[in-house]
């Protein structure tokens, strides 16, 4: 009896795309009566050997037209990364599966295969997109690995704002012959000329909340690594492997504060990561008010006479409360941006940083009430400005 694993997902998965495990039997035990498939799964976080001994889930299957078993383990590991990305920046499940089959023989009694394993792998919240090859790591799936973003690598940037991005540092998922980044190079420059730069130290652990590790994007921002007055300064960040550069990094270009006040925008992006854009063009705010009304009994109907007193009124308030609106214009852009403004367009967790300007992000929850854009391409239209509309999450009132 021979049972083996056909086809795997990648070890590190975006749990929104399908996660395929793929088992088949050599013999002809597959041919029998009632025979099935069987997936234990298990999940858990913490370091990469503390597994459960019971299984979270069973999961079974029949053979399929191919005698195979297809198991599809995604929609279970995405259900478990519940936290959001504000609050849980390492939003890492690690999960493994036990795969065996049984079946009744003529005497009822019941016939099992042995045990075979996966070992140890990482479920992130994140998907893929169409064209991408089911089982494909994530850590190839953007040119800025170990950056968890779509980019573009040249991005603006603002004297004295704040912003932290991802870069993975965990040990699985990592390309073949590929490297962990271990630190990160940051330089300032004015028109090319250098003015200062840092490093940025990375420490990964065998540890699911630590996966993922937070570097600073902004001068203001916790950590920033370059002493002294960077004010009006590009900066370029570049991830190391002890003296191997592995790209050419994400470019922040400083942009003069323009006429209007700047509306900075935070989203979770397809890796469960956050990017960010300066939308420092016209923007509007709007406050619409909510009600539902109804008619009172007036008058003293339980005294003596009838009567009303002056400040009664015929039509009350029940309900009554608030949407405020936020809309935004973007600088003209390349297509460069296009990607990650669709990844803004379907994102489910997105910020407005008011308090940019602050070492400690200050955001408010919104949601995108746009729901298409044309994307331009540079062949054709050079560049391109964009609006955008978005709702508060937060009412008027503090209402629990």
């Amino acid at each position: 009896m021979s049972l083996s694993i056909t086809q795997y997902p990648a070890s590190a998965s975006l749990a929104q795309s399908p996660m395929i495990f793929t088992v088949a039997e050599s013999t002809q035990a597959v041919l029998s009566a009632s025979f099935q498939y069987y997936c234990d799964l298990y999940y858990w976080t913490g370091s990469t050997n503390q597994s459960g001994s019971i299984p979270n889930y069973t999961l079974t299957k029949y053979p399929n037209e191919s005698l195979v078993g297809m198991f599809d383990v995604s929609r279970i590991m995405n259900s478990t990364l519940v936290d959001l990305a504000y609050a849980n920046t390492s939003n890492v499940k690690y999960y493994k599966c036990d795969f065996y089959w049984n079946f009744p023989d003529a005497n009822n009694q019941t016939v099992s295969s042995s045990i075979v394993t996966t070992g140890t792998r990482a479920a992130l919240d994140g998907y893929q997109i169409f064209q991408e090859t089911i089982g494909q790591q994530f850590t190839t799936l953007s040119t800025l690995y170990p950056f968890m973003t779509d980019g573009p690598v040249s991005q603006s940037l603002l004297d004295n704002q704040n912003g932290n991005m991802g870069v993975w540092v965990g040990g699985v998922g990592v390309p073949p012959g590929g490297k962990t980044p271990n630190k990160l190079h940051y330089s300032a420059s004015i028109n090319g000329s250098p003015v200062g730069n840092g490093l940025f130290t990375l420490s990964g652990s065998a540890s699911s909340s630590q996966q993922v590790q937070q570097f600073p994007i902004g001068p203001n921002s916790t950590g920033f690594p370059i002493a002294g007055d960077v004010t009006g300064c590009d900066i370029n960040i570049i991830p190391y492997y002890n003296n191997e550069k592995l790209n050419n990094g994400l470019y922040f270009q400083n942009a003069c504060i323009q006429k209007y006040p700047n509306i900075r925008i935070k989203w979770k992006n397809r890796y469960g990561q956050f990017d960010y854009y300066n939308f420092y063009l016209v923007n509007r705010q709007g406050f619409q008010s909510t009600k539902r009304t109804y008619q009172p009994q007036l008058g003293s109907w339980q005294g003596t006479s009838l009567s009303y007193n002056s400040y009664d009124s015929s039509t009350l308030n029940y309900i009554s409360d608030s949407k405020q609106t936020l809309s935004v214009n973007s600088d003209y852009l390349d297509d460069s941006y296009n990607e990650i403004l669709k990844q803004l367009l379907v994102s489910d967790e997105i910020y407005w940083i008011y308090g940019w300007e602050t070492p400690n992000e200050e955001v408010r929850p919104i949601t995108i009430k746009t729901d298409s854009i044309t994307f331009k391409t540079g062949v054709n239209d050079k560049l391109v400005q964009y609006q955008f509309d978005f709702d508060w999450g937060q009412a008027y009132k503090l209402i629990i």
